[in-house]
């Protein structure tokens, strides 16, 4: 736990995109939903379906927020470990923490959907989280930037996604035949059940050979906080996410064509395109916030994205909708239909009090 962080050493856009990015989790997709449960118009159908995940080709706007979760740590990753810091820390002290945080960041990720506190071996999941994949690209993507010059890192982006693009469609899967990018039939599926076995999550997701798209995306969050933290002017820094932002977004589309987007295999085309997105999307909070200055609309977003896994971690194991349910339930025989969206929105009330208690008295939970 931290408290008297210094407001100067933090960068407003990165928190507000934080916190943007963990509004769509802990509110937007439920609201959409409960929208359109309520209304039931073809309009309402539309959105609450971008906010659910595809069954398996194409992407949905919901896809972003995972990518956007590795991408926002990756772009920290130039602040808290700037030479200066590796220099005063030492690389003892630095390991340390990576392997702290890699290590917090999978218990966590055990307590929110690995079953953990089922206390039941038969429920437990070993990888099955997004702050699991996390752990993975933060630690990979920082063992990079402490001992590899830019360049580099840049090589390692590609390598990582050319060796998993190979890796998906290269071997044999043992009673399939060559790996597709088709369910159940993918050389990355297969590993995670031969390694995992009874502790596999059971889903047609993929996770430990998806550590090199992870560590991809996460790098790619890397790539804008440098151009963030560097010294060219805040326009010429704008101009540089938007290209990343478009020639990512294009690339991937049209390896996709070849190479389909598939979340559920974190594909190469996917992390792209996805990446493409996270700099637009990092572009537009940055004109807003460093180059416009208009920042009073983002202390909401700010409130929630400087305790993000304290808000993602609670949502996922406290029902604050259940809790809203026990305030409003004299409501229902009045809204019928319309009754989940308060529950929505009285649950995130209840939490976004916590989180500004929090960041009121200056606690910030960080792993």
């Amino acid at each position: 736990m931290h408290k008297n962080i210094k407001e100067s050493e933090r960068i407003l856009s990165i928190d507000a995109l934080r916190g943007f990015d963990m509004l769509l989790i802990i509110f937007a997709d439920q609201f959409f939903i409960n929208l359109h449960q309520g209304v039931g118009s073809s309009f309402t159908k539309s959105l609450a379906e971008q906010f659910n995940h595809p069954e398996w080709f194409g992407s949905t706007f919901y896809d972003i927020v995972m990518p956007l979760f590795l991408f926002v740590v990756g772009a920290v990753i130039p602040f808290s470990l700037s030479k200066r810091i590796q220099e005063s820390k030492g690389a003892a002290s630095i390991y340390r923490k990576l392997i702290k945080r890699f290590v917090i960041l999978f218990v966590l990720g055990w307590i929110v959907q690995g079953n953990l506190l089922a206390l039941d071996a038969e429920k437990f999941h070993v990888f099955s989280n997004t702050l699991q994949a996390i752990a993975v690209g933060y630690f990979f993507s920082c063992i990079a930037y402490i001992h590899l010059k830019r360049k580099w890192l840049y090589l390692i982006f590609v390598l990582c996604l050319i060796l998993y693009a190979v890796i998906l469609t290269v071997p044999y899967v043992p009673g399939v035949g060559r790996s597709t990018l088709l369910p159940d039939s993918s050389f990355a599926l297969y590993i995670d059940h031969l390694i995992f076995g009874r502790f596999d999550d059971g889903t047609q997701y993929t996770w430990l050979l998806s550590g090199l798209g992870f560590t991809a995306t996460t790098l790619s969050g890397v790539f804008a906080g440098e151009l963030i933290k560097s010294k060219l002017p805040r326009k010429k820094v704008l101009l540089y996410l938007l290209i990343g932002g478009v020639v990512g977004l294009v690339l991937g589309l049209i390896w996709g064509i070849w190479h389909p987007i598939v979340k559920k295999l974190w594909t190469s085309s996917f992390v792209l395109a996805s990446s493409g997105v996270c700099f637009l999307l990092m572009a537009l909070f940055y004109w807003i916030i460093d180059v416009r200055k208009n920042i009073k609309w983002s202390f909401p977003l700010k409130v929630i994205g400087m305790n993000a896994i304290t808000a993602y971690v609670i949502s996922h194991v406290v029902s604050f909708p259940k809790i809203a349910n026990f305030l409003f339930f004299g409501l229902e025989q009045y809204t019928g239909a319309y009754y989940g969206i308060i529950t929505t929105i009285g649950g995130f009330g209840i939490l976004y009090l916590l989180l500004w208690y929090m960041y009121r008295n200056k606690t910030f939970i960080k792993v």
